[in-house]
């Protein structure tokens, strides 16, 4: 009866943290930033949920995070006026 014991003491005391800390938390992040809702990260806790939730992340249309917004594009037309016509900035010359 002590060996069980101090094996469930291992387990809830060493192991679950270990999970949640290095392997849960990450996922959780990385369901945030693709839009989906962090819970998700739950499915980790049952038989070939983290399975089902790599497929899930990885087939799935990610939402853009503000973050990683870059700036507005510029419409075409725009783009080849300003190749067509190079840009002359005048020099200092000092004396």
């Amino acid at each position: 009866m002590g060996l069980l014991l101090q094996h469930l003491y291992f387990v809830v005391f060493v192991a679950v943290p270990f999970v949640l800390m290095f392997w849960m938390l990450p996922l959780w992040f990385i369901c945030k930033k693709a839009g989906f809702s962090p819970w998700l990260t739950l499915l980790n806790c049952m038989p070939f949920g983290n399975a089902v939730l790599l497929y899930l992340l990885a087939f799935a249309e990610w939402k853009r995070h503000p973050m990683f917004q870059t700036e507005p594009v510029p419409p075409p037309v725009a783009a080849a006026q300003a190749a067509q016509q190079p840009k002359i900035v005048p020099r200092r010359i000092q004396p």
